[in-house]
């Protein structure tokens, strides 16, 4: 879809539908009204004399009118206008488009002039606020799904503003296209049947998608894995026909000089469980529990994209879990990278065991930050809900900055502990560290098992199980994959000293 600009008043632009921002506020609201009274005449008029529409937040209003240019009058209530904040911004747009969308019209305009009223944030920020939901509001996977023949489908949208500062809006527009774009790659991915996305197709995929946004991509295949002595990809994968493949991801090197920040992805590309079998209910579910490489590889995307001035690796250790014959068991001892050893106490609990790999692998580039992002457990969906990603680390001044970043762009996070006192809840008998710790503070004792394997560097660890796949709709995010971590991760690479 085509998101532009146009410079000047909400009635000067012909469109199919037009939606109008306006605040609660007595002030501002008779302003707003009196001024769509003047262009849409009589019948917009008459709505708000009636006082069934006062503009609070997430309000609505529809009305047809007799103006030449537009027949249709969409009206989305702010509340008050110093409780404004950028994410009551995006939720605006996405109410916006979802309407245009289900009046199947081909072509909307998205007056913000209003918006910039408040002069809370710059026109940059609305601009940006505005495109990102919009597209992200309008996503569905329906690839698979017959589409309705000569069915009207909504491909443009025109922000109109009477600010001067137009390049402004241009730049908003752009970077929240962008990184909608990126986050609805990082969907596809996720919501791709295991049958179509496996380790080999998802390497595939990387790599293809790296010629295009222009960062560079290396596999790894079993051979070359074995070599490397990652037991944990390795006795992941036994279980399964599929071959695994690490991932390596690079851009950037030219700022290698300022910090290189290490992304690592969970990559397990269907989870069954193994030999720990999970239930069958919600099992179609698992071709989701690759939501950490899909957001790694989205961040890709936007990032060499947008060309942020950093040097980023990103690592994906991917497998698929299945139960067979080979497949790993529960009391098998495996050996990882870095030589440390972990017993597999449960086979479900795979997603430590490739990522234990891969931050010990990730010392190799002498990082400054390791960010990892795993569909790591459900004890995390169960404190959190789908609403905030755990997060743990060693490094206080990282997970600030994240936390700031999640608050912006409405990815959010929330700090769990890892006190000293949860280590012996994974103390293993035959092995340095066991692969589960109990009933209790699971998140946590996933989060300390992956805390043993980091190297010398500023480590954050990111529980996306309940973000990434979502039960039910929301704002801006269908239910099914939700591509959680890359506007999260995008906003804190531009913003990290």
């Amino acid at each position: 879809m085509i998101i532009k600009s146009i410079s000047g008043t909400i009635g000067s632009i012909s469109s199919e539908f037009t939606a109008a921002f306006i605040f609660q506020d007595e002030k501002l609201f008779k302003r707003s009204s009196s001024l769509l009274s003047k262009i849409f005449g009589q019948s917009i008029e008459s709505a708000f004399n009636s006082k069934d529409f006062f503009a609070k937040e997430g309000e609505t209003l529809l009305v047809y009118s007799t103006n030449k240019k537009t027949s249709r009058l969409f009206i989305v209530g702010l509340g008050e206008s110093k409780k404004i904040t950028i994410e009551k911004i995006r939720r605006a747009g996405a109410t916006a488009a979802k309407k245009a969308k289900a009046l199947k019209v081909s072509s909307a305009a998205f007056d913000i002039s209003e918006i910039e009223l408040a002069k809370t944030f710059s026109e940059e920020e609305i601009a940006l606020a505005i495109s990102e939901a919009s597209l992200l509001s309008l996503y569905k996977y329906d690839k698979y799904i017959s589409k309705e023949k000569n069915g009207k489908q909504l491909i443009a949208i025109t922000l109109c503003s009477t600010s001067t500062k137009t390049k402004e809006i241009q730049n908003g527009i752009h970077t929240g296209q962008i990184i909608a774009e990126a986050t609805i790659h990082a969907r596809n991915l996720t919501n791709a049947p295991g049958s179509e996305i496996y380790p080999e197709t998802l390497a595939k995929e990387t790599i293809q998608l790296g010629k295009s946004a222009g960062f560079s991509v290396t596999v790894f295949d079993r051979k070359k894995i074995n070599k490397l002595k990652m037991g944990g990809v390795i006795g992941v994968s036994k279980g399964s026909e599929k071959e695994p493949r690490f991932i390596t991801l690079e851009y950037g090197k030219q700022y290698k000089k300022n910090g290189t920040i290490v992304l690592v992805g969970k990559g397990v590309t269907f989870d069954t469980g193994g030999i720990s079998i999970k239930p069958s209910a919600g099992m179609a579910e698992m071709k989701m529990d690759m939501g950490g490489a899909a957001a790694v590889i989205g961040t890709f995307d936007a990032v060499s994209r947008l060309k942020i001035k950093r040097h980023i690796i990103g690592l994906i250790p991917s497998v698929e879990n299945m139960p067979s014959g080979s497949a790993v068991k529960p009391g098998d001892i495996i050996r990882h990278y870095n030589g440390k050893t972990s017993e597999v106490d449960n086979t479900d609990a795979e997603g430590r065991l490739i990522l234990a790999d891969a931050l010990s692998y990730a010392e190799t580039f002498k990082p400054e930050v390791v960010i990892d992002l795993a569909t790591l457990t459900g004890a995390c969906v169960v404190a959190l809900g789908h609403y905030a990603s755990g997060m743990m680390g060693n490094d206080q001044e990282v997970m600030n900055a994240l936390s700031t970043s999640g608050d912006k762009t409405y990815d959010r996070v929330w700090q769990l502990p890892l006190y000293d006192e949860y280590e012996k809840l994974i103390k293993s008998d035959v092995a340095d560290v066991k692969n589960v710790g109990g009933r209790w503070a699971g998140a946590i004792t996933a989060g300390w098992f992956l805390k043993k394997f980091i190297g010398d560097y500023k480590w954050v660890h990111l529980d996306i199980a309940g973000t990434v796949i979502l039960e039910e709709n929301q704002d801006y995010t269908p239910r099914g994959g939700s591509g959680a971590g890359v506007r999260l991760l995008v906003d804190f690479l531009k913003n990290w000293k």
